[in-house]
């Protein structure tokens, strides 16, 4: 049930605690008369975080916008949501209700829930051209995280925490609560007079979540908290150091194709330590379009073989790897792309966790999209003179392509369009290479 008495109109003193001005200066730059998203379930972190981050953006000449996601999940949902609503109409904040349709599967509910929540904010953000996302995790949380990691055998990058920036498609994601304890945000809501509500699901022993939070709270200092959070602290720092040398090392050995396969320089594996078994993950992932890196020991034994010269003809983890043309090719692994599906004209599309696809309005009904597989040398007999037929086969047969009753209509990553190449054609079909897990992002940060 809500808790305190009601809202007030009065402007937010952001120089109470959490001074916020303070934590955002370290996301910077902002756009001007910045437009923030807030993620606002109308708990009392959520509602702290769309309190303060209204006024700082108000300082600017800015606004934000408060998204409450209804999972359906569970049946006050939709009363929480409309009492989200008033609270931030009453302060003058805009507010939008996301709701999730369809069925939920019978196990793993947060999972489901957080994976669907994170799909509408940031389709809400894309669809809206709002370039930061806020969302109110905060020191607790963070040391709840590791505990939950720490159990899992996690290891020292799982250990590191949560990000404070994590990019998104085409939003970043912003945490600048982190370091901010509940019972700051609390004694804030309660100094400026705002109720929040309370989630029963965050007593339920039935969560991981709620045990180890339940655990923490009669922990030794050994396990506290606080020491888990600047264990999260210090290895976050380490992390974000590797992460930049990481992403040097890409740069200097792999180049990464538009249509979706990477090739590295032999020479990263003549020197130890040149090229770093994470950097391989990492492309393994983005190849594959994975959100993670195969497990260590099977990464472990491709870069053994890898330091012993080029490869033959192996797969892992989605992806085929071999040496061609002296160099060594990683392209994704035509047995594990996604199966073919219906395409609706007028929506975009994510295909095989790789590529986003747009198809025009006026686009003919009936179309398939899949990969071009046996049908790629038939269209690279069309395509002669193409610069694209310089792909390597293995590329080419795992590209999306568009089909209809009578075979391949479109394969937009070789500029065939049924034959014609005309700007009408190619604009009716958009396509990019936008992977689950970017190659390279803003790096581990923490604030």
């Amino acid at each position: 049930m809500p808790l305190g008495q009601g809202t007030a109109n009065a402007a937010l003193d952001l120089g109470a605690a959490p001074d916020f001005t303070t934590l955002m200066v370290a996301f910077a730059p902002f756009e001007p008369q910045p437009h923030l998203a807030v993620a606002v379930s109308g708990g009392s972190d959520s509602m702290a975080l769309a309190l303060l981050a209204h006024g700082w953006s108000a300082a600017r000449g800015g606004r934000i916008t408060a998204l409450t996601v209804d999972h359906g999940l569970r049946p006050e949902a939709a009363a929480e949501a409309a009492q989200v609503a008033a609270w931030c109409a009453a302060r003058g904040i805009a507010h939008v209700v996301l709701t999730r349709h369809g069925k939920a599967p019978a196990s793993g509910i947060q999972a489901f829930a957080r994976a669907a929540r994170y799909a509408l904010l940031e389709d809400w953000c894309c669809e809206h051209l709002v370039l930061h996302l806020l969302v109110a995790h905060q020191w607790e949380d963070q040391a709840e995280t590791v505990a939950i990691r720490a159990a899992r055998g996690s290891g020292v990058d799982g250990l590191a925490g949560m990000a404070s920036v994590v990019e998104r498609g085409a939003v970043r994601l912003l945490r600048p609560l982190l370091g901010v304890s509940r019972a700051q945000l609390r004694a804030f809501l309660a100094a400026h007079g705002q109720a929040w509500i309370e989630d029963p699901s965050n007593h339920n022993p039935a969560f991981t979540r709620v045990r180890v939070r339940d655990d923490l709270s009669g922990a030794p200092r050994g396990s506290s908290k606080a020491h888990l959070a600047a264990t999260a602290a210090r290895l976050g720092r380490d992390r974000a150091v590797r992460e930049i040398e990481e992403a040097r090392q890409l740069a200097q050995f792999v180049t990464l194709d538009p249509t979706g396969f990477v090739t590295i320089a032999p020479e990263a594996f003549v020197e130890p330590g040149a090229f770093g078994r994470k950097a391989l993950g990492l492309i393994l992932a983005t190849v594959a379009g994975n959100a993670h890196p195969p497990r260590g020991e099977q990464v472990e034994d491709l870069y053994r073989q890898l330091a012993e010269g080029l490869p033959r003809d192996r797969t892992l983890g989605g992806c085929r790897i071999l040496g061609l043309r002296g160099r060594i090719y990683v392209c994704r692994e035509l047995a594990a792309v996604e199966a073919p599906r219906p395409l609706t004209p007028g929506q975009e599309t994510r295909w095989d966790g790789r590529f986003r696809i747009a198809l025009d309005a006026a686009a003919p009904d009936g179309l398939v999209l899949g990969a071009l597989g046996a049908d790629a040398p038939t269209i690279g007999r069309k395509q002669r003179k193409s610069a694209a037929l310089r792909l390597p086969a293995v590329v080419r047969a795992s590209l999306p392509a568009l089909r209809d009753s009578k075979g391949v209509v479109a394969v937009p990553s070789l500029g065939y369009f049924n034959g014609c190449r005309d700007e009408a054609e190619t604009a009716a079909c958009r396509i990019a290479f936008r992977p689950v897990r970017p190659l390279t992002g803003a790096g581990f940060t923490i604030v």
